[in-house]
């Protein structure tokens, strides 16, 4: 295996926004020296991660109302900025009908029995994928879950529940979640969403924060991922979604806070702290490792991935944050997908590796860019329909 080098300077693409104070800090040095402590061998050491000069985002004037200026935004008297003001809380209206139906149909008892989404994660290993002999694989414990952790709950085809992990990542709008590829591109472009919605902190059938649904053409998944297939595309396992407020009115964010998106940073992470929701467990999983390369040894799913070792990772856990110490509280730096979609064993997990393609779906999402979709497939005889032709196509 060739010599790894740590990425270079971490670039940036938000800022974090979770719970202040030292608590994080504290759980963060408890964390690092559990996993330094008897855990087998001594980790590689990560890379240094520089913050840029300022993380702050851009300063904002106060606006002051211009009644001469026919173009003021700001002017209470415009009678076009009154119509925007009446679309927006009628959009806002929209959306907390939707969280109110989506509410009422994710009872308890549907939640718990919702099948996982990611079922690759339980098929038989064909390759060296799992623990090495001997390798050191820390164990993983159920908790309450992070505000900025959750689950997805979505209805396939045939009315069945499904699952899959995600995380609050910051964004302008207040509103992203990041999880798996493979967990969500079903639900891009014109495919339905069949009572798609993320959970924040799920947990014995609670949700803390309400239920966050997924905006019609919200899911952002690279058109690479498409193209290439779940297993040659394994490097873009990958996904971004854009939810609506839940039934109070809240956004995502501002409801449960958001961590840090990271880019850039490489392969070498440690301490990294995975949480995961296990399909049918009442309480999601959290675990205390590193992330070191894996060069892919299965042609099928090529490429240079992420591997964590952590014990209990299985079907649902796909889309789960690997989440790294930062100021405030905590980045991303990888989920649970990529390789074998995230591995074949629960003992040992992978991710794509978060560089420039991340940081391009992340800014589609951002901006509201036109999502890509899955490309349509002509019948015999009929003329394929380019995917500017339709709605959710192009990249």
């Amino acid at each position: 295996m060739p010599t790894f080098h740590a990425g270079e300077v971490a670039s940036i693409t938000s800022v974090t926004s979770p719970p202040k104070g030292p608590r994080a800090a504290t759980r963060a040095a408890a964390l690092a020296s559990a996993l330094l402590l008897g855990a087998g061998p001594t980790p590689a050491a990560p890379p240094a991660f520089a913050a840029p000069p300022s993380v702050a985002g851009p300063v904002t004037r106060a606006a002051t109302p211009d009644p001469d200026d026919p173009d003021d935004p700001d002017d209470p008297d415009d009678p076009d900025d009154a119509g925007a003001a009446g679309a927006a809380d009628a959009a806002r209206e929209a959306g907390a009908a939707d969280a109110e139906q989506l509410s009422a149909y994710w009872t308890a008892e549907r939640m718990a029995a919702a099948l996982p989404g990611d079922t690759g994660r339980t098929a038989p290993a064909t390759t060296a994928d799992g623990p090495r002999p001997g390798e050191f694989v820390p164990a993983s414990t159920s908790f309450d879950g992070i505000p900025q952790a959750g689950t997805f709950f979505w209805t396939d085809a045939g009315g069945t529940g499904r699952t899959c992990s995600g995380s609050v990542v910051r964004s302008p709008g207040r509103d992203l979640v990041l999880s798996a590829a493979h967990c969500l591109a079903g639900y891009a472009g014109p495919a339905p969403r069949r009572h798609l919605g993320f959970v924040p902190q799920y947990h014995d059938g609670l949700t803390p924060f309400g239920v966050f649904p997924v905006r019609d053409d919200g899911v952002y998944v690279s058109r690479e991922y498409y193209d290439r297939g779940v297993h040659a595309g394994a490097a873009y396992d990958f996904a971004f979604a854009v939810t609506g407020p839940n039934r109070d009115g809240q956004r995502v964010q501002d409801a449960a806070g958001a961590v840090e998106l990271l880019t850039g940073s490489g392969y070498f992470h440690a301490p990294v702290r995975m949480v995961g929701y296990p399909s049918g467990a009442r309480k999601p999983l959290e675990c205390l490792s590193r992330t070191t390369p894996w060069i892919s040894d299965d042609p099928a799913d090529p490429g240079t991935f992420e591997r964590i070792a952590c014990d209990g990772f299985v079907g649902g856990t796909s889309g789960g944050p690997m989440l790294v110490p930062w100021p405030g509280g905590w980045a991303v730096v990888g989920v649970v997908g990529g390789y074998h979609t995230g591995g074949n064993t629960p003992q040992i997990s992978y991710s794509a590796v978060f560089g420039s393609a991340v940081r391009a779906l992340y800014e589609a999402a951002v901006t509201g860019a036109r999502p890509a979709g899955p490309r349509l497939r002509p019948a015999v005889g009929v003329r394929a329909q380019r995917a500017d032709d339709r709605p959710g196509g192009g990249r």
